[in-house]
């Protein structure tokens, strides 16, 4: 087992340690501030030069709190107003707003990291995928799980044989949405800000997502049942969610998410050979806990959190634009996501089987 577990390589990604990328940080929630500053400021590619906010006052009052040079109006960011202080821009608004502010940075030549989902529904993200193609500027969707280390040191394990050949795939993404923010108009709870709904484009894009890049395996065909029982839930579908989702090679994959649970996540890979467990997955500090014939082991990275995973994301996406690169999340990356969303939503509509 121990001829398995070496160390992390921490940056297997990492081709430059030259130049900088100037970001934009559009939307000045507090995932931005107290998550995406601080990561771009501890990075070696990155820094922040300019806040954009619907409010011009407040972007300038963050800013001057910050340090950051520029603070402008979203108006002011679709007329091009300091555009020569940023390289790149972040997105961190509700989702449906994603694709007009793409739209904007691809006519000023600028590189985009956009959250995710990357927007509302599939067919406005297409429209992101052609607008950057159009205009040749990178597109990457901000997957952090893909730059943890311990995710990527299970994608080495998976394709090194560890588990021999994966059979069966379970997620799941839970948290307390309404303690986290007491809000009930927020807008994770409102669709035509969120989109299908709130817990598989919030929380099952993880299972989802981090489960495609470790397998090299793309869903097939989806089942699903949601349903929403309290009141602040009621304008969405899915307060509660489950799919089965077919993978390529026969592979299985079971995920489960609520906004509306004590907060649990877990991604556990199983093969005819061993498991990789990754518990807990998705909100910072994950650990490994992998098991082969007769042999557990648990390999912990304590200090890499959200934050960190954040850094390395910002850090990753830096330098392919520096070197112009291949992007691996890129915007059709992304957009096959999104489909995937769309394909469970209608299958709990319908009760039907839905193929991809």
């Amino acid at each position: 087992m121990k001829d398995w577990i070496d160390t992390y390589n921490e940056r297997d990604w990492q081709t430059t340690t030259d130049g900088t990328i100037r970001y934009a940080l559009l939307g000045l929630g507090w995932w931005t501030i107290d998550l995406a500053l601080p990561a771009i400021q501890n990075s070696e590619l990155g820094e922040v030069t300019t806040f954009v906010s619907s409010s011009g006052k407040k972007a300038e009052r963050l800013a001057d709190e910050n340090g950051v040079n520029h603070g402008i109006s979203y108006e002011e960011f679709h007329n091009g107003e300091a555009a020569n202080a940023f390289d790149a821009v972040y997105i961190g608004t509700p989702n449906a707003l994603h694709l007009e502010y793409a739209e904007t940075a691809a006519e000023l030549g600028k590189a985009i990291l956009c959250e995710k989902p990357m927007e509302a529904s599939v067919g406005r993200a297409e429209e992101m995928v052609e607008v950057c193609e159009d205009a040749a500027v990178p597109l990457m969707v901000a997957y952090r799980m893909q730059t943890d280390p311990a995710v990527r040191r299970a994608k080495e394990l998976i394709e090194d044989g560890f588990i021999g050949e994966p059979v069966s795939v379970y997620g799941n993404n839970s948290q307390p949405l309404l303690e986290m923010n007491p809000d009930k108009d927020q807008w994770r709870l409102d669709p035509d800000l969120s989109g299908y709904g709130t817990s598989v484009m919030d929380l099952g894009i993880y299972s989802i997502n981090t489960t495609r890049f470790l397998l090299d395996r793309e869903p097939l065909a989806v089942q699903s049942q949601m349903d929403s029982y309290e009141e602040a839930f009621e304008d969405v579908p899915d307060e509660r969610s489950g799919a089965l989702l077919a993978l390529e090679d026969g592979v299985k994959m079971v995920t489960t998410d609520s906004q509306n649970a004590h907060s649990d996540t877990q991604l556990k890979i199983t093969g005819t050979d061993g498991q990789v467990d990754i518990r807990p997955a998705f909100h910072g500090k994950a650990k490994l806990h992998l098991s082969r014939n007769e042999t557990a082991i648990t390999v912990e990275h304590e200090s890499f959190d959200a934050e960190d995973e954040m850094r390395e994301e910002f850090d990753y996406f830096a330098d392919r634009v520096l070197t112009d690169a291949d992007i691996g999340p890129d915007g059709r990356h992304g957009l096959q996501d999104m489909r995937v969303i769309r394909a469970i939503h209608e299958a709990a509509e319908s009760g039907d089987v839905v193929e991809l």
